[in-house]
């Protein structure tokens, strides 16, 4: 069953169209108003919803899906990923992710320093 959003977008707001979309269905997930496995209007469908274009829409759930907050199965539709711990953690991955790549540190180095710190005892 796919559930009703009740988004709004301000076209003269001060973020674009796609991130109101997606920070009002990020804090949803994260409110837990939108459950595990809830499945997402179609683009097309919430595009039409909100009166902006398909591809607003779109790179919104893109965003959502890079952030690991959604994952969009075809024609199956978008779906809420996991739980809060699940979503924190995919988000904390990719900032570290974006974090080495914008200081020329390599995925091997990376996945070291990772390993590295894992192996220390944790701080209190």
């Amino acid at each position: 069953m796919t559930v009703e959003l009740h988004l709004r977008v301000e076209a003269a707001g001060a973020h674009p169209p796609y991130e109101q979309i997606r920070t009002q269905i990020a804090d949803r997930v994260d409110a837990g108003d939108l459950a595990a496995g809830t499945r997402l209007p179609s683009v097309r469908a919430l595009a039409d919803a909100l009166g902006v274009a398909t591809n607003t829409v779109a790179r919104a759930y893109r965003e959502l899906e890079h952030a690991g907050v959604v994952t969009t199965r075809g024609r199956n539709g978008t779906v809420v990923s996991g739980d809060a711990g699940d979503r924190a953690a995919k988000e904390a991955a990719v900032r570290y992710a974006d974090a080495m790549r914008d200081l020329g540190v390599g995925q091997d180095e990376a996945l070291e320093l990772v390993r590295r710190a894992f192996d220390r005892p944790a701080s209190s």
